[in-house]
């Protein structure tokens, strides 16, 4: 997988690739300082992924997530950043982001969510979804609610794993079924409730208790 850097700050990039490069399969194509150098660099070494933090001159990391995500729709974004505020990790989903990993994680973190992307899939750190969570967790519901939805207990459950930061493989080894079964049934759900992103995903299963910060 090739992969991009984009932060503003050197020492963070540094470390980050260091630590990639170490990893199989994974090679560092580019490092970008600013959410500008990130856009141009995504339409000349058109990677596979960028770890995009938020907060960066020029253009910060959510305009240049939506920009590389218009122009370019296969590659992913990762936000690896310090701002654990609730705006800034809805807006950065709404930009078009596959992942979430706080900056104060272990770099262990990042290559989950980069395994977990390049399968097509989302990764959200739990400690994100907690936050998000915290918005939403005391709007009431009833089964009432839950049955309009159409859907069943199984597909109920599978909305919960992946509003908890699962990935498809881990749900499919959950329910023991094939990735390509999960992935299928992910991308029904998602029709099914008229749903296009993992953000408002996660807040479909908060407001309807399907989830909760006690995991």
């Amino acid at each position: 997988m090739d992969v991009v850097i984009a932060d503003d700050h050197g020492i963070i990039r540094q470390g980050l690739r260091n630590f990639l490069e170490k990893q199989e399969g994974i090679k560092v194509v580019g490092e970008a300082q600013n959410g500008l150098e990130a856009v141009q660099l995504a339409g000349l070494l058109m990677p596979d992924i960028i770890i995009m933090d938020i907060t960066m001159p020029e253009m910060n990391g959510i305009v240049a997530a939506s920009r590389v995500r218009k122009e370019h729709p296969d590659i992913k974004i990762i936000a690896l950043s310090m701002h654990m505020e609730k705006h800034f990790i809805l807006e950065m989903l709404a930009a078009g982001a596959h992942g979430y990993v706080p900056k104060t994680y272990c770099f262990d973190e990042v290559l989950r969510a980069i395994h977990g992307v390049a399968a097509e899939d989302y990764y959200i750190s739990p400690a994100v979804t907690e936050i998000i969570l915290d918005d939403y967790v005391k709007e009431e519901t009833t089964n009432a609610d839950l049955d309009e939805t159409g859907l069943g207990d199984d597909e109920l459950q599978f909305v919960r794993f992946l509003s908890e930061g699962k990935t498809t493989k881990q749900i499919a080894l959950l329910l023991h079924i094939s990735p390509k079964t999960a992935d299928a049934k992910r991308r029904k759900i998602m029709k099914q409730l008229h749903i296009d992103s993992l953000a408002d995903l996660t807040k479909f299963a908060i407001c309807k208790g399907l989830t909760s910060a006690e995991y």
